[in-house]
């Protein structure tokens, strides 16, 4: 007969309290059953199965150890967390926002403008959005905090409008790595004002293109009816 295997083991846990306060926990787990627990907010193991029992009576009765124990709330969870506080509990990054429309904006048609706040760290942040000063409540939907995979957050936060001329549109958003809101404005027009002008750009770089296209090919027009001209001279002097 193959002998059984059992497995024994010992989990140590910490918790930061939202008060402050820090929390050491000592399970004691046999074939993953918790047969019995040491609580720092309790000071004592206590058996959890009748398993546990003679094993708790043993342990609190050990008073060198249990000092040991108890002392692990500031040896350990307290150590660590004020060695790794600075990366994890005080860690701030400052939030990046873009405003742009769903689509090509069309007056008085209803579109949704779209705040997109990105790369900040902790979750908690704010985002509102104003018309012309005024803040907007209605037709705003908003997507859950996402996480970027590298300690990161982003959210969505869009606002259903229907725009008229000279209407400006701002997303105001809050975290706490920023010392004043960052507000973004976004105005009726904008994109279309900025579209003209990319085309008026591209449309004097084509014809600046045509143009020295012509040029190059009219001198090379010259150039070939002068050595005509020369080799029908050579020739009537020959």
């Amino acid at each position: 007969m193959p002998a059984e295997n059992h497995l024994l083991r010992a989990l140590h846990e910490c918790y930061a309290e939202i008060n402050g306060t820090q929390r050491y926990i000592m399970r004691c787990i046999f074939d993953r059953e918790e047969f019995m627990r040491f609580d720092s907010t309790v000071g004592e193991f206590r058996a959890l199965t009748a398993m546990g029992r003679p094993f708790a009576e043993s342990w609190n009765s050990q008073k060198d150890y249990m000092e040991r124990r108890r002392a692990e709330v500031d040896t350990v969870c307290r150590h660590n967390y004020e060695l790794n506080q600075a990366f994890t509990v005080k860690r701030q990054v400052q939030p990046k926002v873009h405003v742009s429309p769903s689509k090509k904006v069309s007056l008085k048609h209803h579109d949704l403008l779209v705040c997109h706040t990105t790369d900040f760290y902790p979750g908690s942040i704010g985002v509102r959005w104003f018309r012309n000063g005024q803040e907007e409540t209605a037709g705003v939907v908003s997507t859950n905090l996402i996480r970027n995979g590298d300690w990161t957050f982003q959210i969505l936060v869009m606002l259903e409008m229907t725009p008229q001329p000279g209407d400006v549109y701002t997303c105001h958003v809050e975290h706490p790595s920023l010392q004043s809101p960052v507000t973004v404005e976004w105005k009726v027009g904008s994109d279309s004002a900025r579209n003209k002008t990319l085309t008026g750009v591209c449309g004097l770089v084509l014809g600046l293109l045509f143009l020295a296209v012509g040029i190059t090919m009219q001198l090379k027009r010259k150039k070939g009816s002068t050595f005509h001209g020369v080799h029908q001279l050579r020739q009537s002097t020959n």
